[in-house]
């Protein structure tokens, strides 16, 4: 009776341990999943009384979405891809989203509530210009609903209702620039207004039923005009001169125009610098923005320019809307320290303001660049304001009744570069209390994890269960752990913002706004460039904090100066800022440190003079040692010129400057222009590890990696394939992969695939680069991957030499001597489209290896590096099979399994960052786009560990069982033994 039980719970044991997946109260432990929109463009209220309250945005990174006005969650999104930029949106007949984008070429109508697409309009082209989409707001009981949209030179008009095409007008005549439409009281008529070469104003009055041009209006102006018009009033434009020294305001009416040249000296005396008109919408007046201040226009009675008010920066206007009949109001926000004053003033009485509060807001978020306001009706009739914020940092803020009703980071959604950082290490001295609390937690959850194995959880206890893992202690704490899974994820956004990130949890440890690079270092403009660890201290880790480098140009041109920002990694603290006297070309992290353990960078400028930071008496010996062994090469796209460089003494320019270095070009490469276009360059990780040379095949041979941190891998295209697919014909294209030295400019390798076209995407690791194109011949998708070994060691096969000691193993090697290469390569189909490809890493480079493929469907694929071995056979012999090389096939498998993502998208993934743990198994991945991703794998499952998931309960039931069933059979035995012998 005994063995049967104790049989059917070892068959029981065996199930419950093959079955393997992800469970619902798993979701959330080792991964996380962050989703947002962007920075905001437009803003459009939808707040009716009935249905759920709702603003519906569009952001800089093609995204619409319809936010909850209550909690700022996103009820839906779209992202439309990097090609599909939003150009306007609006809401027509309460029920649909309009959208226009692509320069006005796409008309999409979304069904308000859910998101979903109702229909789409691809609309004609005869040239590029000005995108204009026009939504009347009120439709009589007779009238269509239509909308109008301008663009590529043509004027439609396009049923809200099913997407239909009912009209359109060519208004396209070289020279002109179309900057308005609009209708007069929702009339019948239409008109499109603009500039034909600067130097003349043209107004088209339309018909709304047929596209009939009833009227058109030409009327020159001799100073010719600059930028753009702005309507002011249902019949006036404003506009300014081609000095910008003065105002130009248009009046027009049915075939008559009329010009008003007032100079911006003669109202404004004060006002300085460059002048340029705000384009906002409020009615019957107008903003000019200067340097120093806003001024705000209105016409008077008589039709003459007046100040109404003068703002001194930084001050925000809004849109105005109507809150009764005849009366609409605007936002105005001003800046004062840490906080901002809001006023919503009446736009026909300025003097009145319908609210005026106060709110604090964090001094990281930097200033409101846009506001959008929308009313509602209190409790007691009165009427209330709410207005969207959009801060200097990308983040949105709902701010009502004097309180920031919520936030959302959505800077996040612009990542442009990332680097991690340990956490501090875990000090003695943990308390009593904290002990206990931790020892009933770990009771609590084992109790409730057994009473899961046993099937007697009720949902209660399993949502507690699931609670309690992703509350873990363990997971979130803020000190490091034994298998170096907690960490921060340190990322920089396009604002200028830089984010650490707990890799438990996702949550934002702290964050830095760098504007104080306009304030302390005079920078205008900004543009951050790269993020780098700068002091990694290791020796002093109990007492020294780590630190990264965030590199910025003052200006897009890169003939700018630079700026070196540290930020103190555990606290976010900006410990030191400086402005570089020099250009920032490129900057190259070297793998050496100084007596600090800060790390040496060389700066390049546009004179190509290298610059060494830190600038220490330490640094400088440091490279001065090295300086042999340092090499660095440039590459100009657009010249199609890759060149290689070396030192040879410090800058003639500025001798006492002992930090200055001059280059040396040694070696060029010229791609033919006719022929080739560079695709992409890609290069090894400098902190990859690599833990063996050797690899051991099936014959038992051994063949040696040609290991070089100076191989490069270059891709071309033919000109004439550098557009979208199927752009040219098979004879027309073609991709040439180059494998290249550094050091030499040597080229090692050089294969033709005829017939393929970009986009490229590549990855470089070990000896090996696996890259990825479209082939026009097959219509699919394929990637090659090309492996490349060193013969020079063949001679170490010799077991003789090997136990005399006369191998050349640790021979020191030159790369000016020509090294003797085999190269060995194959090519596959594969299935998808690709946007990012990365290999993973672990801490000593044992655990085999996989590619983490960020694919078309914004998901992460792990595809293992297997599939991709170039010695892969129909037949693999024996010995082959037992070495792993699995049969060929022409097509990757894709496996549902192995997307790391799972049934998440990362939408608009732009980067995979791969991180190794200190378990050797393990590698951590963090994926960006316009969504954050972060999860751990393991590519050769987790062999030196268990898992966090394993049931040590059910351990602890089998452990008893067996006990128990021992005891048993040994009472049995014993009883049958004494038996035996009484017969």
């Amino acid at each position: 009776m005994a063995a049967r039980f104790f049989l059917g719970f070892l068959i029981l044991l065996l199930h419950s341990i093959i079955s393997c997946g992800v469970y619902e109260d798993q979701v959330g432990l080792a991964d996380w999943h962050q989703r947002y929109i962007g920075k905001t463009k437009h803003a459009v209220f939808h707040s009716h009384k009935t249905g759920r309250k709702r603003v519906v945005v569009s952001t800089e990174e093609n995204v619409i979405a319809s936010l909850d006005l209550r909690t700022g969650d996103i009820f839906w999104r779209h992202v439309l891809g990097e090609n599909d930029p939003v150009n306007q949106v609006d809401i027509s007949l309460g029920k649909y989203v309009i959208t226009l984008s692509s320069e006005g070429s796409v008309l999409r109508a979304w069904n308000l509530p859910d998101g979903q697409l109702i229909w789409e309009s691809v609309l004609q082209f005869s040239a590029p210009s000005r995108s204009l989409l026009h939504v009347p707001t009120k439709f009589g009981l007779e009238r269509e609903s239509v909308v109008f949209v301008f663009g590529g030179g043509w004027l439609h008009a396009i049923s809200s209702i099913d997407g239909e095409k009912i009209w359109k007008k060519e208004l396209y005549t070289e020279g002109l620039d179309i900057q308005q439409v609009f209708q007069q009281d929702d009339s019948d008529s239409l008109y499109a207004v603009g500039f034909l070469d600067s130097l003349q104003f043209v107004a088209y009055h339309i018909s709304v039923k047929n596209g009939e041009v009833l009227e058109e209006s030409k009327k020159s102006f001799a100073s010719g005009f600059y930028g753009s018009m702005l309507l002011v009033s249902r019949d006036i434009l404003v506009a300014l001169d081609a000095s910008r020294s003065s105002i130009v305001s248009i009046k027009f009416s049915r075939g008559s125009v009329s010009f008003h040249q007032t100079y911006i000296s003669d109202i404004v005396p004060e006002v300085a610098g460059i002048v340029e008109i705000v384009p906002s919408k409020l009615s019957g007046l107008f903003t000019l923005k200067t340097d120093a201040s806003l001024v705000l226009f209105r016409f008077n009675s008589i039709g003459e320019l007046v100040v109404e008010n003068t703002f001194s920066h930084p001050t925000i206007l809004s849109d105005s809307i109507s809150i009764t009949e005849g009366h609409q109001v605007f936002a105005v926000m001003q800046h004062a320290e840490t906080k901002v004053h809001i006023a919503v003033r009446f736009v026909n009485d300025l003097t009145s303001e319908a609210l005026k509060e106060t709110i604090e807001l964090h001094p990281q978020r930097g200033n409101v660049q846009k506001v959008f306001i929308n009313n509602y009706v209190k409790t007691d009739r009165s009427y209330g304001f709410r207005a969207l914020l959009v801060m200097e940092d990308h983040s949105l803020l709902l701010v009502q009744q004097g309180k920031i009703v919520w936030s959302r980071e959505d800077g996040l959604a612009s990542v442009v570069d990332s680097t991690t950082s340990e956490l501090p290490v875990e000090k003695d001295g943990v308390s009593v209390a904290k002990v206990e609390h931790s020892l009933f937690e770990w009771l609590k959850g084992h109790l409730l994890k057994l009473k899961e194995t046993l099937m007697l959880a009720t949902p209660d206890d399993i949502a507690a269960i699931q609670e309690m893992r992703l509350k873990s202690s363990e997971k979130t704490k803020m000190t490091r752990d034994h298998n170096g899974f907690r960490k921060l994820i340190i990322v920089l956004t396009k604002a200028g913002k830089v984010f650490a990130l707990h890799t438990g949890d996702g949550r934002v440890v702290w964050s830095l706004l760098l504007r104080s690079l306009r304030i302390s270092e005079g920078c205008e403009c900004p543009s951050v460039l790269k993020l780098s660890q700068w002091q990694v201290p290791h020796h002093r880790a109990m007492v020294e904090s780590p630190s990264v480098l965030v590199l910025a140009k003052c200006g897009p041109d890169f003939l700018q100066s630079g700026v070196f920002s540290i930020i103190d990694s555990y606290t976010g603290k900006l410990r030191s800022s400086q402005k570089l006297p020099h250009s920032l070309l490129q900057v190259i992290p070297l793998p050496f440190t100084d007596s600090t353990e800060q790390r040496l960078h060389l700066v390049i400028d546009s004179n190509f003079e290298a610059h060494l930071y830190p600038r220490t008496p330490d640094s400088i010996d440091i490279f001065l040692r090295e300086i042999s062994n340092i090499y660095w090469y440039a590459v100009d796209y657009i010249e199609g010129i890759m060149k290689g460089y070396s030192f040879n003494g410090k800058c003639k320019a500025d001798m006492e400057d002992q930090y200055c270095f001059n280059s040396k070009e040694l070696w060029s490469i010229i791609f033919p222009a006719h022929s080739e276009k560079l695709a992409i360059i890609a290069t090894r990780k400098m902190n990859e590890v690599v833990h063996t040379q050797a690899k051991v095949i099936a014959d038992q041979d051994v063949m040696y990696k040609y290991i070089s941190k100076s191989l490069i891998f270059v891709a071309t295209i033919s000109p004439k394939a550098a557009g979208e697919i199927g752009s040219v014909t098979p004879e027309e294209a073609w991709l040439i992969a180059y494998l290249i030295d550094a050091v030499t400019g040597r080229i090692l390798h050089r294969v033709i695939h005829q017939g393929a076209q970009g986009p490229v995407n590549a990855v470089v690791s070990e000896n090996w680069v696996v890259y990825h194109y479209f082939n026009l011949r097959a219509h699919r998708y394929e990637m090659s991957v090309i492996e490349i070994y060193d013969q020079s060691r063949a001679d170490n096969k010799d077991v003789l030499k090997l136990v005399l000691g006369k191998h050349n193993l640790t021979s020191p090697i030159s790369l000016y001597s020509r090294p003797e290469v085999v190269v060995k390569s194959q090519s596959y189909f594969f299935t998808h489209s690709v946007k990012v490809m990365t290999v993973t890493t672990t801490a000593k480079g044992i655990t085999s290896k996989q590619l983490l493929i960020g694919t078309i469907a914004d998901q992460v694929l792990a595809l293992d590096k297997r599939y991709l071995d170039p010695r892969r056979t129909a037949s693999p012999t024996q010995s082959e099979k037992e070495e792993g090389i699995i049969p060929l096939t022409d097509t990757l498998p894709i496996i549902p399994q192995s997307y790391v993502t799972h049934s998440l998208q990362v939408e608009g993934i732009r980067g995979i960052v791969t991180i190794p743990a200190k378990l050797e198994s393990t590698t951590l991945v963090f994926a960006y786009g316009v969504d954050l991703f972060f999860t751990r794998i393991a590519p050769s499952r987790t062999y030196d560990s268990l898992t966090e998931d394993f049931n040590y309960a059910l351990l602890l039931i089998t452990i008893v069982a067996l006990v128990a069933a021992i005891l048993v059979t040994w009472v049995l035995s014993e009883k049958k033994e004494l038996r035996d012998r009484w017969k």
